[in-house]
């Protein structure tokens, strides 16, 4: 078998390349951009490992030799499945090597913005120095976490959260009742942002989620709140947000992911006074990563030697 790393952020790929001389899988390297550079750099590859180039029905029609592309986590939102299922080509992730990391990611940005953490911070480095510079601060205890989505990351963050909050609510339509835990109260995705004063977002980027958070969401939402994403830049909506920050309705935005990364140095959203920065490291431990990579790597050994990868998002042929 021969496969295809078409890009990577890691600082070496030892840890991959060790999986597959032991499996006697032949690896190629590159880092590709666009469809054209993963075509040309795939030929005679069956297989494929993602991390942000995109594959989708260009590459299968170009590259019928590919079966199967792994994509290092738990999105999978460069590669297109629709087109992947089409062309009959397995896909597999890495969908539960972060989940501690993320959710305690999105606690501690939830409880830097609602203590005002940065902004304290920030006023220090300026020369200020009292408790009052960075506004007014409501307890915690008496607040309401809203979740959307209570997948894996998403119960995570209501269990680690559920006793700094007087209340966890989340939605998730997708969740039957019983998969609620007893602690998280259940409400619509309306109701979610009208009585939360802190939401936390943990949903997959898809169709129905792009711009899902926009100005008609965030103008739901309680005076003095505040929101997190951890989970893809594209489901907020950045300038709505920005303007409703400007407006002074929300307190502030915590964001470890953009639709643009990384973002231009003059960006709107870098330099807002009202919005906290990660560069979508919410994933990252040492232990994470390389729970990451191997998982994603052994997909493709796994699918060499059984037919399917351990993680199956897409059924191939």
């Amino acid at each position: 078998m021969k496969i295809l790393i078409t890009d990577y952020d890691f600082p070496d790929l030892e840890l991959e390349q060790t999986l597959y001389r032991a499996a006697g899988v032949e690896v190629v390297v590159a880092q590709c951009r666009t469809e054209d550079e993963v075509i040309a750099a795939s030929a005679g590859c069956q297989g494929l490992l993602v991390q942000y180039a995109p594959v989708n029905a260009k590459v299968f029609a170009a590259c019928p030799e590919i079966r199967i592309v792994s994509r290092y986590g738990a999105g999978f939102d460069t590669v297109n499945t629709a087109d992947a299922a089409a062309h009959g080509v397995w896909v597999g992730n890495s969908p539960d090597y972060g989940v501690g990391e993320v959710a305690t990611h999105a606690l501690a940005m939830t409880l830097s913005l609602l203590r005002h953490i940065a902004f304290y911070d920030r006023d220090i480095k300026a020369g200020k120095w009292h408790f009052s510079t960075a506004g007014k601060i409501q307890r915690v205890g008496d607040m309401t976490l809203g979740i959307l989505g209570l997948g894996r990351i998403g119960k995570r963050m209501a269990h680690i959260s559920r006793n700094s909050f007087k209340r966890v609510i989340a939605c998730d339509p997708y969740i039957i009742d019983g998969d609620f835990p007893a602690y998280v109260d259940r409400v619509s995705m309306e109701e979610l942002f009208a009585q939360a004063d802190a939401i936390s977002l943990h949903v997959p980027l898809t169709d129905e989620t792009r711009g899902l958070v926009n100005a008609s969401m965030l103008g739901l939402m309680k005076p003095g709140s505040v929101l997190v994403n951890t989970a893809r830049g594209a489901v907020v909506n950045i300038d709505d947000l920005l303007d409703v920050l400007d407006t002074g309705r929300l307190d502030s935005a915590a964001l470890d992911v953009l639709p643009v990364e990384p973002p231009e140095i003059d960006a709107r959203i870098v330099h807002h006074p009202r919005v906290v920065l990660s560069p979508h490291a919410a994933f990252y431990s040492v232990v994470a990563e390389k729970e990451l990579r191997r998982k994603a790597a052994q997909n493709l050994i796994d699918w060499s030697l059984h037919g399917r990868p351990t993680y199956a998002v897409v059924a191939g042929n």
